[in-house]
């Protein structure tokens, strides 16, 4: 890393800019709610209701399989179409998640389907919002001031991932009900930030050359670059074999004694983690190595993720979700910088699409492979396994993939 950033376009000058600031407030909305709903409340009730480890994994298949499906089609649409409206109409269809957990709440005895079908809508509409919020950035912003503004789109994602589960976390106490009500406000502002944004003033995007015959051509431009193909994958089998997200109701609840409270502090400690590296990177960019502190990021990620499955103190623990989250702030900031850069305008959306793929499958299918595993050898193993899986596969692309490694500055050949 290098001194202070002299990026020509500062943080807070971004924040003065309209269009900027409606995404941050999108992002930061939407993504609460999500992280609310998604990650403590709704496995919180599942666990309750039937005290299953696979059930758990089966909340991350549940948000896997429509990005498997529909991946190619969203991005094909967010280049295709106005990538405004595709984000309202998105955004005004998830406003019926949370005010259908809260029927499901209020119910005597309420059916495990119905979790899982409001799970399955939102990870629909999801599907086709993350690769057009994407997509969308770099056309809103100066192209000197991308970098910047994908670090602060990015610590949008974390500080929602870390005000969502503590805040869920509180109102579980008080009642479900509660943590739904505020969902849906959340989403509601998010759907009316969406229909605030301007024409986008940046890019060369011309949709007029985009036909249903070019759906493929992300996947292509991504197979005949190197660099991308192995960040993209690099990610999705990092956070694949070691994630831990899913197990988090088991260890709040039988391993480290903390109850649903102790769950959301849990949950939120990679989000501080991201936002202590968010904080550096803002001030420190990194301009030398980035390669390398790519790798070491994602290596930190899983030696954390090792320690945290033996670890039966809540501050030893706590410790562990910070460093998971620094470690993978500083590779998600380097890796969007980098694939960014190295995509033309036109094309953007369709990478972006398949880039989300890579996340989710890590993410949301490997929340399936911890429950699964879990279930066999326990959460501990599972934890365990997992977390030296991630390093084998950071030394793994370090031989696959020199070039990354080999990366001084996240502009490096950037497209023009």
């Amino acid at each position: 890393m290098t001194g202070p950033t002299d990026t020509k376009i500062s943080a807070l000058a971004l924040f003065r800019e309209g269009p900027f600031r409606l995404l941050f407030i999108m992002r930061i909305s939407s993504n609460t709610a999500s992280q609310m709903m998604g990650t403590v409340v709704v496995p919180f009730q599942i666990y309750e209701l039937t005290g299953s480890a696979f059930q758990l994994g089966m909340i991350g298949l549940i948000q896997f399989l429509p990005a498997l499906a529909l991946t190619l089609f969203a991005g094909q649409v967010a280049d295709r179409y106005d990538r405004r409206w595709i984000l309202r109409i998105g955004l005004t269809c998830q406003i019926s998640v949370p005010a259908g957990f809260i029927v499901l709440s209020n119910m005597a005895a309420p059916p495990l389907l119905g979790f899982y079908g409001l799970l399955l809508v939102l990870a629909i509409a999801r599907t086709f919002d993350s690769p057009t919020q994407q997509a969308l950035l770099p056309s809103m912003v100066p192209r000197e001031a991308l970098a910047q503004a994908i670090t602060l789109s990015s610590s949008a994602q974390k500080l929602s991932a870390l005000v969502g589960p503590a805040l869920a976390g509180v109102l579980l106490v008080i009642s479900a009900s509660v943590d739904y009500g505020v969902c849906l406000g959340l989403t509601a502002i998010a759907a009316a930030a969406s229909f605030a944004l301007p024409v986008p003033q940046y890019g060369d995007r011309d949709a007029r050359n985009r036909t249903w015959h070019t759906v493929f051509s992300g996947l292509q431009f991504i197979f005949k670059t190197p660099v991308i193909l192995g960040l993209m994958s690099l990610d999705l089998l990092a956070t694949f074999f070691g994630g831990v997200a899913a197990l988090l109701p088991i260890f709040a609840k039988d391993i480290l004694n903390v109850g649903p409270v102790g769950l959301g502090i849990l949950r939120a400690g990679p989000a501080v983690g991201a936002l202590m590296i968010a904080v550096v990177l803002a001030r420190y960019p990194v301009r030398r190595g980035a390669g390398r502190w790519l790798f070491g990021g994602v290596a930190a990620y899983g030696v954390a993720t090792i320690v945290f499955g033996f670890s039966e103190n809540m501050i030893l623990s706590m410790a562990c979700m910070l460093v998971v989250g620094a470690g993978d702030m500083l590779g998600q900031v380097l890796r969007q910088t980098i694939i960014q850069l190295r995509t033309p305008d036109a094309m953007r959306g369709r990478v972006a699409a398949v880039s989300n793929l890579s996340v989710t499958v890590g993410s949301q299918l490997g929340q399936f492979e911890s429950g699964v595993v879990a279930a066999v050898i326990g959460a501990v193993g599972s934890v365990f396994v997992g977390g030296a899986a991630a390093l084998v596969v950071v030394a793994e692309w370090m031989r696959r993939f020199p070039a990354i490694t080999k990366i001084e500055s996240p502009e490096e050949d950037a497209v023009a």
